[in-house]
């Protein structure tokens, strides 16, 4: 009976301490893509993307126009070519498909880099701003309801967006 007893009391103190916790936690949901679409650094690091964009399409053009002369030249000339200059040539429009398919490939991969590089910074300064309003207003988790994983935002949640800009600077 003693055993019973005991057994009870440590399940009634164990539900006691989880409904007070439960009490105390703090909830917030914050939407990530309004901060970060309003965020003034974003256009500056839009302008530089575009930038490096034009820069890896122009170098591309360039190949790809060096890439149809050769094959036109090839064309034009095969009757007049001798074996020799036509496995040449042949050997250099392959190579030169070769070294566009690799740029495109490389280029793809860079501006991925690039991409992270300008808005790590940005994405940083975001986070910080979040941690520093989740300690300041005692939240225990503040969920990103921009990402997709937030199935429920309950009546008694915080939306903290308004708090982000607001630490932030921004309107």
């Amino acid at each position: 009976m003693k055993t019973l007893t005991r057994a009870f009391l440590l399940l009634a103190f164990t539900a006691f301490v989880g409904v007070t916790q439960a009490q105390t936690l703090k909830i917030g949901y914050i939407d990530s893509n309004a901060i970060m679409n309003i965020m003034p650094e974003k256009a500056d690091v839009e302008k530089k993307l575009k930038d490096f964009e034009a820069q890896l399409e122009t170098e591309l053009r360039a190949m790809m126009t060096e890439y149809q002369t050769k094959i036109t030249d090839y064309q034009n000339n095969l009757a007049t070519m001798s074996n020799l200059i036509k496995q040449s040539k042949e050997k250099e429009i392959t190579d030169l498909q070769g070294r566009i398919q690799e740029f495109q490939q490389n280029a793809d991969q860079e501006f991925g880099e690039k991409r992270v590089e300008l808005l790590s910074p940005v994405i940083d300064k975001v986070k910080k701003a979040i941690d520093d309003v989740g300690k300041e207003y005692n939240y225990t988790y503040i969920i990103d309801s921009a990402t997709g994983v937030l199935l429920h935002i309950g009546p008694d949640a915080d939306d903290v967006t308004k708090l982000v800009k607001t630490k932030l600077g921004l309107k």
